[in-house]
């Protein structure tokens, strides 16, 4: 009923808009002398026609889409629709006239075409615009005075009736259709008070009234300048290398920050979740993303059963998702815990419902239970990403850890060899390098492990050296989040303490890489530039979150925890680097073996029998036995 009555008032007003610019057309043809008899005689002519010119045009202009375009919203196309259907409808009246035998002026007609052009269509856009003003409107008079420049009780500091100053960082076609969208919603309590575009032409000029006001230099003095209280940054299309400088001067401000992404990738479903996103952390790498063209090298997932053991973490859950879009003949995920799993299932299934795609619960420490799933699917590639990885929990379980990952990491490799699997690639970590933690040294110990089961093995083995990765569960970055929510403080172990850093995407494309390369006893390395001081992150995040480090949110050193290293290595002194076809990608080749790993080789179960009987002991024969296995850990002593 609303539809109809909003319809039919347009009509109306159209009509009466008609009539005024066929008058307006006759006054300005005979120069407003309204006594001329040519005159009079005209109009006679028009009032006799204008049932038929009014119906005319009215139903071209229906038939047109005039009345069914939602104007609030319309643009340029939209108005160039109206333009031409408003120049067919005169078309059409003045062949009327021709046949009706009725004649007007030729240039009282071309006067209609334009009064109809600015009454038609300026009716809509004052129509659109009043409704803006009468939405910006809505402000109660403390918002009103914040825009105006009074100072008022800050936004951050509590205030829900307070508007958010906003700035935006963009292109200035990106920039005008926030700043519109903005003004439509003024119940979200913000308001767009300065653009930054880096094209120089357009600084200094004005977006929907807003001024661009510098360009990604100007970001800091702008932001002071205009009291900006958020930084939406709406350049999400804009190359990753430029994004992260805007996201490093950011940084500087007080400003929360965040990034929305394009309509396009709205569109393609590339962004879920929420549209308006806070910027991540990843955003402030300090080095361009390593990219692998995975296609160019990932044949050997195409049509092939693929396992991933621990496929309910971080590292495994994401090599889960890249795997599926290889088309995997079958992909089995093994995990003890059921929870994550059963949700990466349904994502998985509700994604790739091509890909037959099978849940495994089971422990990697239990050769049985592996045994018994490497029977049923018979994997060709093995993806092993299941472990221990807290150092601290670690140093407290070393029995568990070297069940876990030491043993878990022996089964898995035999019944590779067993089932005549091509590929096996097991995920270390970069704490495996002279460790001096439980944890690190376990790892090693699986690295040596799979250096020495490559030797004339049909498997082609391999591990992937990495360090941490961004946002995976229980690391560094989800767990300052967790404190600047409730306020700080930010624990931080060590002023100096550094560590190498990468996304999770570039940890799995890693691995997918090297098992592509994998010929044998291969620890393949990721180039992740320069350590990151983890202090420098905690700044960093407070200050994306709107707040500035040690006055709004305090940062407390806590010390270095047992097991921790104040700065992580990629390297051992005896390992030799060399580079692969990708410029970003290194590979180490297989060491010596220590003589007492060797020995243990040698010897039939004698890793699996040393580590069982190793269970029944103290934690203290436990980290001893691991030193056996790798001599250069070093092991902490204990209060």
């Amino acid at each position: 009923m609303r539809k109809l009555a909003r319809r039919a008032g347009l009509l109306l007003a159209d009509g009466f808009c008609m009539v005024v610019g066929y008058i307006l057309a006759l006054l300005l043809r005979f120069e407003f002398i309204v006594t001329n008899n040519q005159f009079i005689g005209y109009l006679d002519v028009f009032i006799s026609a204008a049932g038929w010119l009014l119906l005319i045009k009215l139903c071209i202009c229906w038939a047109g889409g005039l009345y069914r375009n939602l104007w609030r919203y319309a643009g340029l196309e939209e108005s160039a629709v109206a333009v031409l259907t408003i120049a067919v409808a005169n078309g059409l009246s003045i062949l009327y006239l021709q046949l009706s035998q009725r004649f007007l002026p030729r240039g009282v007609c071309g006067i209609v075409f334009l009064t109809d052009i600015l009454l038609l269509v300026g009716l809509r856009m004052a129509y659109r615009l009043i409704l803006e003003k009468l939405c910006t409107g809505r402000f109660d008079a403390s918002s009103r005075e914040k825009i105006a420049g009074q100072p008022v009780k800050d936004a951050k500091a509590g205030g829900g009736d307070e508007v958010v100053r906003v700035m935006l960082i963009g292109t200035s076609d990106a920039a005008a259709a926030v700043i519109k969208e903005i003004r439509l919603h003024p119940e979200k309590r913000k308001k767009v008070v300065a653009v930054i575009d880096n094209n120089s032409s357009r600084q200094g000029s004005r977006i929907a009234g807003v001024k661009i006001a510098g360009g990604y230099r100007d970001i800091r003095r702008v932001s002071r300048k205009y009291r900006a209280d958020e930084i939406i940054i709406v350049s999400a299309s804009a190359p990753d290398v430029q994004i992260r400088a805007i996201a490093q001067e950011c940084s500087k401000t007080r400003c929360r920050v965040r990034i929305l992404p394009e309509m396009i990738d709205l569109i393609d479903e590339k962004s879920t979740g929420n549209r308006l996103r806070d910027i991540d952390i990843e955003d402030l790498l300090g080095r361009e993303p390593v990219r692998v063209n995975l296609r160019a090298i990932s044949g050997y997932l195409e049509g092939r059963i693929v396992m991933v053991t621990g496929g309910g973490g971080s590292v495994g859950s994401e090599l889960c998702r890249q795997i599926c879009r290889f088309k995997p003949r079958r992909l089995v995920a093994v995990d003890i815990y059921e929870n994550n799993i059963f949700e990466l299932a349904n994502e998985i299934r509700e994604t790739f419902p091509g890909v037959e795609f099978d849940i495994v619960i089971g422990s990697v420490r239990d050769f049985a239970r592996m045994e018994e799933v490497f029977g049923k699917y018979k994997p060709h590639v093995i993806f092993h990403a299941a472990a221990h990885k807290h150092v601290p929990l670690m140093e407290e379980n070393p029995r568990e850890a070297i069940a876990n990952n030491v043993l878990g990491t022996k089964n898995l490799m035999d019944l590779a060899e067993m089932y005549a699997a091509s590929k096996f690639v097991l995920i270390s970590t970069d704490k495996a390098v002279n460790p001096i933690s439980v944890m690190g040294a376990t790892k090693r110990a699986a690295e040596l492990l799979m250096q020495g089961k490559s030797i004339n093995a049909r498997t082609h083995y391999a591990a992937v050296r990495f360090g941490n990765v961004l946002g995976s569960n229980g690391s560094v970055i989800p767990t300052f989040r967790r404190q600047i929510a409730c306020g700080g403080p930010v624990t931080v172990t060590h002023p100096e303490a550094s560590r190498y850093f990468m996304t999770v995407t570039e940890a799995v494309q890693l691995v997918i890489q090297a098992g592509a390369m994998a010929e044998g006893g291969e620890i393949f390395i990721l180039d992740m530039g320069e350590s990151v001081k983890i202090i420098d992150l905690a700044e960093k995040l407070i200050r994306l979150s709107g707040c500035e480090p040690y006055e709004d949110i305090d940062i407390r050193i806590t010390g270095l925890r047992c097991g921790e290293k104040l700065c992580e290595e990629l390297l051992l002194d005896e390992e030799a680097v060399k580079t692969t076809t990708h410029d970003k990608i290194f590979v180490v080749h297989p060491v010596e073996l220590p003589p007492a790993l060797q020995t243990l080789l040698q010897e039939e179960a004698g890793v699996q029998d040393s580590i069982k009987s190793l269970l029944q002991r103290s934690d203290e024969e436990a980290r001893q036995w691991l030193q056996t296995l790798v001599p250069n850990y070093r092991v902490q002593e204990r209060d």
